[in-house]
């Protein structure tokens, strides 16, 4: 049955055998499939991630904070192959129940800490450590904002434009389309919102451009779906020169690699700056 006739049934039922770049591991349960502990290194911060968007949110952001001397987030980040479905392990459900990377353990803390989802870790290490989130309640304010703009606006990007134009193993004109059209709606947005300021929540540096950069930044940047051109990025000028300061910033360059398993530039694991110094960072 084409897409164009289907009728749903008045029970959906988990057809295992669908295709789709992503069949072998979704599913629509929760909790482990198998039994691994996870491993633990030697700092107190321990990421369990892939350098996807999300990923990368929290690898730039420990090193941003590195950066700025901030010792106590230094990190081991240690591989998690979604596609081999190393999220399903008891070991990563321990540290986020919903099977979704990235996750942190703080064993600064006693009992050490979990946290999970993207955005709540940008938030609890920039509220730790005191940096990248503005102190004065109108700056914090719009900082969070964005934030949680962020949060609420890429999956439309990911789990609706991407997958239909880039993932999906049959190409629907109307999908791609809607999603298009949000897509574009959200680069206006940014745009907009970008003419008048040099970072997205003002003139500070904040953790909602790092969100943002992730996933928005990457489209801009060519790196994101192949799809620049289709939707033609290059049109939105301001949102495109905070793209190119975003990108150029050292912190920026080794936080979008780590984790990486793919592409000219990668890190698969990181335990120490050193890890960089081959890679010229």
């Amino acid at each position: 049955m084409s897409e164009h006739n289907y009728q749903p049934p008045k029970v959906w039922t988990w057809n295992k055998t669908e295709a789709g770049q992503f069949s072998s591991i979704n599913r629509p349960v929760s909790g482990p499939t198998h039994e691994k502990t996870l491993p633990v290194g030697k700092h107190p911060l321990q990421l369990y991630s892939l350098g996807t968007p999300n990923g990368q949110k929290v690898t730039i952001l420990l090193e941003e904070l590195l950066a700025l001397g901030i010792s106590g987030a230094e990190y081991d980040a240690h591989l998690i192959r979604i596609g081999e479905g190393d999220q399903f392990s008891s070991g990563f459900v321990e540290v986020n129940p919903n099977s979704k990377i990235p996750a942190l353990f703080d064993h600064s803390v006693t009992p050490p800490l979990r946290v999970f989802e993207s955005g709540n870790i940008l938030l609890y290490l920039a509220e730790k450590f005191g940096r990248f989130l503005p102190k004065d309640i109108a700056g914090r304010t719009e900082a969070l904002n964005w934030l949680f703009w962020l949060q609420g606006s890429a999956p439309y990007l990911g789990g609706g434009f991407g997958h239909f134009y880039h993932y999906a193993p049959v190409k629907i004109e109307y999908a791609i389309n809607r999603f298009a059209m949000e897509a574009k709606r959200q680069l206006d947005v940014l745009d907009k919102q970008l003419e008048n300021h040099r970072f997205i929540a003002g003139d500070e540096y904040t953790i909602a451009d790092i969100a943002i950069f992730t996933w928005y930044g990457a489209l801009a940047k060519g790196g994101l779906y192949e799809s620049a051109e289709f939707l033609d990025v290059a049109s939105y000028k301001h949102f495109g020169r905070w793209a190119d300061e975003v990108a150029n910033r050292p912190a920026v360059k080794r936080g979008r690699i780590v984790n990486r398993t793919w592409g000219d530039v990668q890190l698969a694991e990181r335990h120490d700056a050193s890890d960089f110094d081959d890679l010229g960072l």
